[in-house]
């Protein structure tokens, strides 16, 4: 009996794919393992995320929190976390000689600033391991090989690789989509992720660089309520920012897709108090400040221009004093400030994460190892899949994660013949 190195093909060159070949060079060093990558430039994602400093991954050690911070796959990633978490990430890059910090709002950087370091890191390992890189090479399509073994992978020059065992790490590519659709797979309609809201108000716009500490956001469509959360908020040129707006959008990605991006966003600038203490507190400014301008005595935690953009809206001029103000118009500023209605016209980008909602189905996913449930041999890693995370590092270590596992049960058995 003869022992054959088993073949195995990453399609992919970003995150999720050197990771899972990286993993399986290791824990099967006899196997041969070649990463394929249609671009010049491996890891381009990883180069420029983050601001150029790559937001590695989020100090949540704990997977039944971690998981709440993915729309799409938390009941899927719940017991990949158990197997390969953020505090795994953390210590296989120490191990590499890479280190993290983390910052006030437990994004995970290296500590050199720069994700060149990340980049740097993951190419040697992936070299070190005995994987083979060839760059340059996009694939045409990929089929099952004879008698189900395998698979043959045609590239665009006109060559076949052959390998035994495949991981499509694809990211949100239309490619990789096509190979897993051809596959066999259902694939969930990507649409975007992760982006901010354009508000066509002029006035809004001006205040443009004003950020708020903490906000509640609720959004509706149709005239329902669907969703909310709570977070800083930054007023841009084009309309609001800053995380509560991109969770938001995160939670909100197929609902907004789905209504063409036109919806009603309901905001409380002062959500750590109850409309009816908004009211009092509104009130003893009034009999304090009786005789003052209104738009100069504030007696909210808001920025002034800020304040002065709101009242407005509730019908006060610059001119109005406390004294003169009528319960009408006092009811209209505390529903302003408790929720103010903005009419969201369409989507921004946000220029640090390109995420996507939509992928292969979960359902078809075997989440112990990432193996297909439908064909055998096939596996898959990173954005490919139906998950994403909000912003904060999330994206990166659902990568890192299925990444892992799958590398590991790729690389698990030796084939013989």
């Amino acid at each position: 009996m003869k022992l054959l190195s088993l073949q195995i093909v990453v399609i992919g060159g970003g995150a999720a794919g050197f990771f899972g070949a990286i993993a399986c060079a290791k824990v099967n060093p006899d196997a041969q393992v070649t990463l394929i990558e249609a671009s010049r430039q491996p890891l381009a994602k990883v180069l420029i995320s983050g601001g150029g400093r790559c937001n590695v991954t989020h100090a949540c050690f704990d997977p039944g929190e971690l998981v709440q911070n993915y729309p799409r796959g938390a009941k899927a990633l719940r017991g990949a976390f158990t197997r390969f978490q953020a505090q795994d990430t953390v210590a296989w890059f120490a191990k590499q000689g890479v280190y993290l910090k983390t910052e006030a709002d437990g994004r995970m950087f290296p500590v050199t600033n720069t994700s060149e370091t990340i980049v740097e890191c993951l190419i040697k390992a992936a070299a070190t391991s005995g994987v083979k890189l060839r760059i340059g090479t996009p694939v045409s399509s990929v089929k099952r090989a004879s008698k189900d073994q395998g698979f043959d992978i045609l590239l665009k020059s006109g060559e076949t690789i052959k390998c035994d065992r495949l991981l499509l790490a694809t990211g949100s590519s239309l490619m990789g989509y096509k190979i897993a659709r051809e596959l066999g797979h259902k694939i969930e309609s990507p649409v975007p992720s992760l982006f901010t809201f354009n508000i066509l108000d002029p006035k809004l716009r001006e205040l443009a660089g004003i950020s708020v500490d903490t906000v509640q956001l609720r959004l509706s469509v149709g005239g329902k309520s669907q969703l909310q959360q709570t977070g800083p908020l930054l007023i841009t040129h084009w309309g609001l920012s800053g995380p509560a707006v991109l969770k938001l959008s995160a939670w909100g990605a197929r609902v907004l897709h789905d209504n063409r991006y036109q919806a009603t966003l309901l905001i409380d600038w002062l959500p750590h108090l109850q409309q009816e203490q908004v009211r009092q507190q509104i009130l003893a400014v009034k009999n304090e400040w009786a005789k003052k301008a209104i738009a100069l005595h504030r007696g909210v935690d808001l920025p002034h221009r800020l304040w002065q953009y709101i009242i407005a809206r509730a019908g006060i001029t610059t001119e109005d004093r406390w004294a003169g103000i009528s319960n009408k118009t006092l009811n209209l500023l505390v529903q302003e400030l408790t929720q103010g209605q903005y009419l969201i016209s369409g989507k921004g980008v946000f220029k640090e994460e390109f995420v996507t909602c939509g992928g292969v189905n979960l359902q078809e996913v075997n989440f112990k190892t990432m193996e297909s449930k439908l064909v055998s041999g096939l596996y898959f890693a990173g954005e490919i899949l139906d998950i994403d995370g909000v912003t904060g590092g999330f994206n990166f270590q659902s990568a890192w994660t299925t990444a892992y596992l799958a590398g590991n049960a790729m690389g698990s058995e030796l084939s013989r013949i």
